[in-house]
């Protein structure tokens, strides 16, 4: 019973604003990230039960704010839902509305749970932009990293690349803290404010390092990817503003 208190309260009570998921003031952060997988036909369920704890939360003052994204792509209904911590030390900390709110979740949200899926991650705010406030969805790519000295290396380069010639990196990464066998080493999220603005023709990552330094250079680094790089691996999520609290 403790062990599925705690994984109630990491899951549904320290949620904090995605917005605030970015590289600020070139700080690193923890990123608590739960991969929620719901049961097959029990979605419209699942929904219902957040909302209850979502009113519930309101209810009893809770102070936080998050935002809760559904996956696109892949087999079945999964949901992601993250935290933020400024230092591990936050993980001591827990939410007193859990108290008032944990027979709503206990009795409407975990029945429709097939499984949860929990990692964090630390920011990398020397690659990373920050995201904007218009965020409807983001194209999330994961990486299994044999070399992290040599993929680091790259990202920086090429993220240097796309800078000098955007203004911005494109992307928010993270260096993942752990895990199962599994787990991703590191992953990079994408901003968009909606569909139609992936639509937008743009020159690829690998293009304007090209374009940088040379098609020489940029062969070399490409075959050092290849050597760092085990496995890669992309969904798309879209926010679900009706369960989040902005």
């Amino acid at each position: 019973m403790k062990t599925m208190k705690l994984m109630i309260t990491t899951v549904f009570v320290a949620f904090i604003s995605i917005s605030m998921l970015t590289a600020q003031n070139n700080e690193s952060i923890l990123l608590s990230v739960s991969e929620i997988t719901v049961k097959q036909g029990h979605n419209a369920q699942f929904m219902e039960g957040v909302k209850k704890w979502k009113e519930c939360y309101l209810e009893n003052d809770g102070k936080e704010s998050w935002n809760i994204w559904r996956r696109v792509q892949g087999e079945g209904t999964v949901y992601i839902m993250a935290s933020v911590m400024a230092n591990w030390a936050e993980m001591d900390i827990v939410d007193p509305v859990n108290k008032d709110c944990y027979t709503t979740v206990l009795n409407f949200i975990m029945p429709h749970v097939e499984k949860v899926n929990y990692n964090i991650a630390r920011s990398m705010p020397e690659f990373s932009r920050d995201m904007p406030e218009d965020t409807k969805l983001v194209w999330v790519t994961f990486f299994k990293v044999n070399d992290g000295t040599a993929f680091r290396e790259i990202i920086s380069a090429v993220s240097s690349s796309i800078k000098a010639k955007e203004g911005i990196t494109r992307g928010i990464w993270y260096d993942y803290m752990g895990g199962a066998l599994d787990a991703a080493d590191y992953m990079v999220s994408t901003p968009y404010s909606g569909f139609a603005q992936m639509d937008i023709k743009r020159d690829s990552p690998w293009k304007i390092y090209e374009n940088a330094v040379g098609k020489k250079k940029a062969d070399e680094m490409g075959k050092k990817w290849d050597a760092a790089v085990d496995a890669a691996w992309s969904h798309i999520y879209t926010l679900n503003t009706e369960l989040s609290n902005q």
